[in-house]
Order: C-alpha cells, then structure tokens, then sequence
C-alpha cells in the first residue's frame, strides 16, 4: 500500500539544474537525487566532489559544461539530457549572477550580463525542455529560482532585481500555458542565503546585522533549507501547483 512519502519520491525521474556546482545549485542537485533522480549538472565549475556525492546514493549523474547566457546552451543541455538517460522530467533553472553597484554607476554592462544568465537564459531552456514534454506528450516540471527580489526593489541590483522580478513573473506566464500539457511551472524565492552571491553583504557587520534584525528565524539560510521546498515542487505531491512562488526565507517577507 503507497503511503504519502511516496508521492515524494522521484524514482526514475531525470532532473536538469543549472548553476549545479556550488551553493544552491549543489545542494537541490543532492537533494533530487536522495529522493531517487538522476541527475544533469549544468555549470562551468568542478562538480567530482558533487558527482561523487550523487553516486554514494546510487543514483547517476552527468556533466554539462555549459554558460547557460549563451543562446547554442538550452538545445545543449536537454540533448544531453536525453543522450544519455532517453529522458528529462524535471529541470530547476538555478543558474545566476549578480552585480552590485549604485545605479547612477551602473554600467550597460552589468544589465545585459545579469539579464542574460537569470533570465533570458531560464527562459530559452524553459522553452526547449518544455518542447520535448510537449511533443512526447510527458508531463513535466520546471523550478525557476526565483529571490526576494522578485518581491522588492533591493539596494546597488538593479539589474538583479529586474531579472528575478521578472522571472516571477514568467513564471506565472509559462504556467497558464503548460498547464494544460501536464507541465507544472513554479519558483522558489530563496531569503538571504550564505552563499558567494551574498558574501559582500555578510562582510558589511552593519549590513548584516540589518538583514539579520529583519529575519524572523534569526539567521541566515544555508542552501540545505532549500531541499524540501525543491523535492516538493518537483515531485507527485505538488502536481496542483500551478504558477506559484515559494518563499523559503526565515519569514522576511511578514516582517
């Protein structure tokens, strides 16, 4: 008899993320592969530590040395996928960059840059993953990582929040139209996590401690809290989710 674990497992499922090497991406990359998915590592960073990681749960794994901002990556990556497992299930568009800088200073630049990776680059891959699905007639889910700036304006980003306001907002798009396919398109928007895209803001013992002050839980996320949010929108037990964004943030955003 199934129990609801069972609508937690990913059991032959095959998951794509992007921006796998370290941080985040790592850590949802484990996680998927714990609750039984292979796995595609998209990034252009080591991941044998993370490979080896993934074996110890029996599990497999391939590498996709790939700069999801350029246009050739997305046909890249989920024929890869499909070279070698017949098949891609879930893809989490992880991948991201950041520049901090105030915005009379702000370079062209650094907005074409960011707007590339974080969001025109989830959306190329977005569109071919979801083509594939739609012409085998597979159901399917895409997992945009999402920010608090999708939510608020922030500090020094603009083009960072520009990218993560408007992938929630594609998020939603792309969920009205795949809906209909079998294809769940939802976000996670992750608080303030210690990872290298907030260790500017962690070395500033004033700013710190104001981001700290907000957060209700009284500490920094660490890439682990993103697990469960990430097994469960990729797994049976979220298939009525449709367009939503998920705050997994200590409880900043009821402060």
């Amino acid at each position: 008899m199934s129990s609801i674990l069972d609508s937690f497992r990913l059991d032959g499922k095959v998951a794509i993320v992007t921006g796998a090497s370290r941080g985040l991406g790592a850590a949802m990359a484990r996680a998927l592969a714990e609750a039984g998915a292979d796995l595609v590592l998209v990034a252009r960073g080591d991941m044998a530590a993370l490979q080896k990681s993934i074996a110890a749960t029996g599990r497999r794994s391939v590498v996709v040395a790939a700069d999801v901002g350029t246009p050739a990556a997305a046909a890249k990556i989920v024929a890869a996928a499909y070279e070698v497992f017949g098949r891609a299930d879930i893809l989490v568009n992880n991948a991201g960059i950041i520049r901090r800088a105030n915005l009379l200073e702000f370079t062209e630049t650094d907005w074409t840059d960011v707007l590339n990776v974080n969001l025109t680059g989830a959306f190329r891959l977005s569109q071919r993953f979801a083509a594939e699905l739609v012409a085998r007639k597979s159901p399917g889910k895409i997992i945009n990582i999402a920010s608090m700036l999708s939510f608020q304006g922030g500090i020094r980003v603009v083009s960072y929040t520009a990218a993560k306001s408007a992938l929630a907002g594609v998020t939603r798009a792309m969920a009205n139209e795949l809906a209909p396919s079998g294809i769940n398109v939802n976000a996670i928007a992750p608080g303030y996590m210690a990872t290298d895209n907030t260790e500017q803001l962690r070395a500033d013992a004033a700013r710190n401690q104001s981001i700290l002050d907000r957060i209700p839980a009284g500490r920094w996320g660490t890439p682990a809290d993103l697990a469960g949010a990430v097994i469960f929108l990729a797994a049976p037990a979220s298939d009525y989710m449709h367009g939503h964004i998920l705050a997994v943030d200590g409880g900043w955003l009821v402060r």
